[in-house]
């Protein structure tokens, strides 16, 4: 009989220290990203940066776009906020 792996929150490597940085950093992008194309409320301003955070990564990636920014967090901040104005964008023309 084979025996199975129990994967635990922390090898998984999400735990609430990450999800709590991963949410601030979709905090602070969706602020950014509302100078450039308005909007307004914290609950906004989160949505958007998380979501937007997994479409710059993926967008970013695809197209090999490196950014060039050796600072982890700051590099992270402007993928999820180049992310989060491409969502904002997207909705408002699907709306």
């Amino acid at each position: 009989m084979r025996r199975q792996r129990i994967i635990r929150p922390t090898e998984s490597g999400m735990d609430f220290k990450n999800i709590l940085i991963a949410l601030l950093i979709g905090l602070v992008a969706g602020w950014l990203a509302s100078f450039v194309v308005g909007g307004e409320g914290l609950l906004r301003y989160m949505l958007t940066g998380v979501i937007g955070s997994f479409v710059g990564s993926f967008l970013l990636n695809y197209f090999g776009i490196s950014l060039g920014i050796k600072n982890e967090a700051v590099r992270d901040i402007i993928t999820a906020t180049i992310g989060a104005i491409i969502v904002v964008l997207a909705a408002r023309v699907i709306a």
